[in-house]
């Protein structure tokens, strides 16, 4: 398991996605930055699709939002996905409440959300070749 100075996490890097898994109960202002963070690290290092597991996380709060939403913006600008994945009833309520479940890409399962980013790679395959 990685740690930075606030979040504890696992990363599984496979050829076409980045599977984050956040151990944590919180998504909240103690964690937000460093998840932002690391986005947009392994955005930097190349990397176009990442799925987040929220399966741990039992609470979000909007900073938590807010790095969800730079996470979804940074991979979508470079033709990437961000899939989120087993969220909890409160997190997902909070995206509901606050109009983001038609922004975010969510799914119930990690197998749902690996679907999800082949299926992007290979709808976005066909529009390259038809260019």
């Amino acid at each position: 398991m990685l740690e930075t100075s606030t979040m504890k996490y696992t990363i599984d890097k496979q050829e076409k996605y980045s599977l984050l898994r956040l151990h944590e109960e919180k998504l909240d202002s103690s964690v937000a930055p460093s998840l932002k963070s690391e986005l947009i690290t392994l955005h930097a290092e190349g990397i176009r699709n990442i799925i987040l597991d929220l399966a741990e996380v039992k609470y979000t709060d909007s900073s938590g939002l807010s790095a969800l939403l730079v996470g979804n913006r940074i991979l979508q600008e470079d033709g990437g996905v961000f899939v989120l994945a087993s969220l909890s009833d409160h997190t997902m309520k909070l995206i509901k409440i606050s109009q983001l479940d038609s922004v975010l890409n969510i799914v119930p399962t990690i197998e749902e959300a690996v679907d999800s980013v082949f299926m992007h790679e290979i709808e976005k395959d066909m529009k390259d070749e038809t260019n």
